[in-house]
């Protein structure tokens, strides 16, 4: 008879200590079961505004919790202030989980907040989570890559400036390849003209999904010459993937509310 399995070592979070938890796409079962234990030990939780109510309520209700939310458009609190929090909270001995939505180091100033505690001689951990980018397009239906559709997949933010535009756009609008734009609502008409202007073509599919893997997901589906459109239609926390991918939504959507497109969008418009 083969023998059980012996259990797994369970990971301690030490007193002084900060770990940098990614909470993933919003749906409490994403959580790794290190991020969920580390949650659970953690004396003091600073989170942000994309993690996901269900994933709070798996805090203890004695645990001190402190929102250093950024929303755009609204009130947030600075980086230099949530950094502090972390050198204090540590240095008076807490145990402190620092909670973001997605992955830490995707687009979440992870390792920025880890430079400050490094500099200040506090003892971190880093949890993965899974990222907008897998979790979003996975729950929607969309891979990102495909032997016949994809060859690769890239994933840039939105949050551009056209007067300090670096981006490459010239590779981001090759074809056959997934683009994956997080945070990219309100400057998704600049990204359709820039896209098009540099030789995607037009008729490529695009989604939206909006609150991706949580209960109130939305999927908005067109084409790049509806970005622009369907952004007005959706709410952030959002995500664009632009990429032959999105084609095999219709097919492969598994989860939640079936996709809208452009034309359905419009009549619940009306």
């Amino acid at each position: 008879m083969k023998e059980a399995l012996p259990p797994f070592s369970k990971s301690r979070l030490m007193a002084g200590q900060v770990a940098l938890i990614g909470a993933g796409p919003g749906d409490a079962e994403l959580l790794t079961i290190k991020a969920l234990s580390y949650l659970q030990q953690a004396d003091v939780v600073l989170y942000d505004y994309l993690v996901s109510d269900d994933i709070m309520a798996l805090i203890p209700d004695s645990t001190i919790l402190v929102c250093v939310g950024k929303r755009a458009g609204h009130h947030s609190v600075p980086q230099e202030k949530t950094n502090q929090l972390l050198i204090d909270f540590a240095q008076q001995g807490y145990k402190v989980a620092r909670i973001k939505g997605g992955d830490p180091f995707m687009f979440g100033r992870g390792g920025e907040e880890l430079e400050v505690l490094a500099r200040a001689g506090i003892g971190f951990e880093v949890i993965p989570g899974i990222t907008a980018a897998a979790g979003a397009t996975a729950y929607a239906g969309i891979p990102l890559t495909h032997r016949d559709y994809a060859q690769s997949a890239m994933f840039i933010t939105g949050h551009l400036q056209s007067e300090h535009d670096h981006m490459d756009w010239t590779t981001l609008a090759r074809g056959k390849q997934t683009l994956v734009i997080y945070m990219g609502l309100m400057k998704s008409s600049y990204i359709q003209q820039q896209l098009m202007d540099h030789g995607r073509h037009i008729d490529t599919p695009i989604a939206i999904i909006e609150r991706g893997t949580q209960r109130q997901q939305k999927v908005l589906i067109g084409k790049l010459t509806d970005l622009a459109t369907l952004a007005q239609q959706a709410e952030s926390p959002a995500l664009i993937v632009v990429g032959e991918v999105v084609q095999l939504a219709e097919q492969l959507a598994w989860f939640g509310p079936k996709a809208q497109n452009l034309e359905s969008v419009q009549s619940l418009a009306v």
